[in-house]
């Protein structure tokens, strides 16, 4: 059992961190990390502390992944600070892997929030024991232009504010993928919502419970063979959650990498998988093809599969706590997180 970290309230300091790409200390993104800023302020009533090297920029952070994993431990080790959240994420906080104190994280365990490339850092807090929780950014989600999505707030309230047990997380109404640029002049257009068609079946009958696991699928790869891959016991009785990045990967590497899930033996181990929304729905049938051809290549297709989640790279999104207890309905179409994600 991972470690639930405390829950946030009104008045609670939270650190924002860049773990991989520094694009919030650049200036002409200054007034997005500010927006995602003052939205935490605003709608949540919590304190900002960013950490001393999470906006020196780009060009600093690439050079030095000390200095991103000191602001991690530094966040961590401080007392004031209850909540860690990514401002974005990037493509090598896998570069962090050496500097990480995984002692620290585990006396110390506290909220610590992000998805795409931040699933490395999820999994430095799973390797350590601790919940983490596969959810919204700060450039992204909290500085949504005009205002926050309102399905991203209740499900931010839910998961991080309450110790109530989060209970059935129902498709967004609408969702974004669009692209327009962060500059001030964009600030206050609004992107084009789409009508969301809400989650599809790929296969499977009946009702399976299992505790969360997962993270974008491009980034699990970086960490395939090195001590931060979960141990066998975490796979098992799992639900394996995946999601695809805005480099929206070619069907066949889906593909090829759930044949490396099937011959390690962890397909045969989990109790159902859940996919999130492919950013822009591209590749969004072609995906599904795969991952049925595979299902069947091992035998694998009554394990339930349920499709089309908002999470990941797509907005608005839902939170999935690591550890948690969650079920798939597939005679409902419908997603539950059973336990409370925090004490």
């Amino acid at each position: 059992m991972l470690i639930k970290p405390k829950k946030l309230q009104s008045g609670d300091c939270v650190a924002t961190v860049s773990p991989s790409w520094g694009g919030a200390g650049e200036p002409l993104l200054k007034w997005r990390y500010e927006q995602g800023v003052k939205r935490l302020e605003d709608i949540f009533g919590l304190k900002v502390i960013p950490m001393p090297n999470s906006l020196k920029g780009e060009d600093y952070l690439y050079e030095s992944p000390q200095a991103r994993a000191e602001d991690l431990m530094t966040a961590f080790t401080d007392k004031r600070i209850k909540a860690i959240i990514a401002n974005i994420g990037g493509e090598d906080s896998i570069r962090l892997l050496p500097y990480i104190d995984f002692d620290v994280i585990h006396k110390n365990p506290k909220i610590l929030m992000g998805y795409s490339d931040t699933t490395i850092a999820h999994l430095f807090c799973h390797k350590a024991g601790v919940s983490s929780f596969y959810g919204p950014a700060i450039l992204t989600d909290f500085a949504e232009n005009v205002e926050m999505d309102p399905y991203t707030i209740e499900m931010v309230q839910r998961t991080l504010f309450s110790n109530e047990r989060i209970g059935e997380i129902k498709p967004a109404k609408e969702w974004t993928s669009e692209r327009l640029e962060w500059i001030e002049e964009n600030k206050e257009l609004r992107r084009t919502m789409r009508k969301n068609s809400g989650y599809e079946v790929l296969q499977g009958t009946g009702i399976v419970q299992g505790y969360l696991i997962g993270g974008c699928i491009e980034v699990l790869e970086f960490v395939k063979g090195t001590e931060l891959w979960p141990e066998n016991k975490y796979w098992e009785n799992s639900i394996l959650f995946f999601e695809t990045s805005e480099e929206k990967p070619e069907p066949n590497l889906i593909k090829y990498w759930l044949r490396n899930y099937a011959v390690q033996g962890i397909l045969n181990k989990v109790n159902g998988i859940i996919f999130g929304k492919p950013q822009d729905e591209a590749f969004y049938d072609e995906y599904k093809v795969e991952i049925r051809k595979v299902m069947k290549e091992f035998n694998l297709q009554n394990l339930p599969i349920l499709y089309n989640l908002n999470f990941g790279h797509t907005e608005p999104k839902f939170i999935l706590p690591y550890g948690a207890m969650a079920e798939i309905n597939c005679d409902e179409k419908t997603f539950s997180i059973l336990d409370s994600a925090v004490e």
